[in-house]
């Protein structure tokens, strides 16, 4: 069952030609898929485990190719949570917001001096930088129209 769960995320198969975002992660979806079919019958606990927690599982797929291995594991930002709290058991309690601020991010920005294994390629800033903006300015949905108001509009063309 290990071999056949980490056999999920192997995207060897896929060649040179593996580029991040949604097709990737809806190909590692249907392979999740295919084993919980396989699975779920021997181990439905581990299964369900695995299927309620299928979007967590993915995220890292979004992200450079370069990437991966590193954020595929989430033991740096646990490290990282854990030295925020070390230093805000000193402190106790906070005057205001941009002290809580201003501490969390200066332990994010020592963190960051200290991750290893991160290249930085200009495809992968350009991804990067396409999901800060697809998260920060997510685009704007357009009103459904009716073809009864846009009638007019189309015959004065």
């Amino acid at each position: 069952m290990k071999a056949a769960y980490w056999q999920i995320f192997d995207l060897s198969e896929l060649g040179e030609n593996v580029k991040p975002g949604r097709q990737l992660v809806d190909w590692v979806q249907r392979r999740i898929d295919t084993f919980a079919e396989a699975w779920a019958g021997r181990y439905p606990a581990a299964v369900k485990c695995l299927l309620s927690d299928r979007q967590s599982l993915t995220t890292y797929l979004r992200f450079p190719i370069e990437h991966h291995k590193r954020v595929r594991h989430s033991t740096f930002i646990e490290r990282t949570f854990g030295e925020t709290r070390r230093r805000v058991k000193v402190i106790g309690r906070f005057p205001g917001e941009t002290s809580c601020v201003s501490l969390v991010w200066a332990v994010l920005d020592r963190a960051s001096r200290g991750w290893r294994g991160f290249t930085m390629t200009s495809t992968g800033l350009r991804v990067l930088q396409d999901l800060r903006r697809a998260l920060l300015h997510p685009p704007a949905r357009l009103r459904p129209t009716d073809d009864l108001a846009l009638a007019p509009i189309t015959e004065a063309a």
